[in-house]
């Protein structure tokens, strides 16, 4: 079903299509724009291909609010598995299971729908498109966790090593498809 992939050009094609925008969200940050790497049909493609590499076994993908969504689903259709949409908090009607979290300044939540989906004892791959410090990653893992669900690893598109984001995730193992 999936086959395995030129790393480097994997790499490459992620490079070639991710934009960088000086100065955004504020000064000093050199923000990673996916979007023209999930608008062009060759870029999609090659990263969905890669993650599913990443996501073989699993029986469920859980996606990351928001780009996790798209490429939790496209890996999901590759797997012929489901997608669950790991959702910012407040989004979606209760009753929910949530996870908070610390950010740079104050908290955040994540949730999932606590009814309508059992995910206890299912194999859970987590996928996103960036990892950078990795609290979104970590209460992902953790909620997925205090739900049952037995979660193999997780996959991003992008890895910004510098912020130690795998760290902050350990001991669950993440790979990246492209690292800098």
């Amino acid at each position: 079903m999936t086959q395995h992939h030129d790393t480097a050009e994997v790499s490459r094609v992620i490079a070639t299509l991710t934009r960088e925008v000086a100065d955004f969200p504020e000064p000093g940050i050199q923000f990673k724009d996916l979007t023209p790497l999930l608008a062009d049909a060759r870029g999609l493609r090659v990263v969905t291909d890669a993650l599913a590499d990443i996501a073989s076994g699993a029986d469920l993908v859980a996606g990351l609010d928001a780009r996790g969504f798209l490429l939790g689903a496209a890996v999901a259709t590759r797997l012929d598995t489901g997608v669950l949409a790991v959702r910012k908090g407040g989004k979606l009607p209760p009753p929910v299971h949530g996870a908070t979290y610390q950010l740079e300044y104050g908290t955040a939540t994540l949730e999932i729908p606590a009814e309508g989906i059992d995910i206890a004892g299912r194999n859970v791959v987590i996928i996103d498109d960036v990892l950078a410090t990795g609290g979104t990653l970590a209460a992902a893992a953790r909620l997925l966790g205090d739900c049952g669900a037995n979660v193999t690893g997780a996959g991003v598109v992008l890895e910004l090593e510098a912020l130690r984001g795998r760290e902050a995730v350990a001991p669950l193992g993440v790979r990246s498809l492209h690292i800098i």
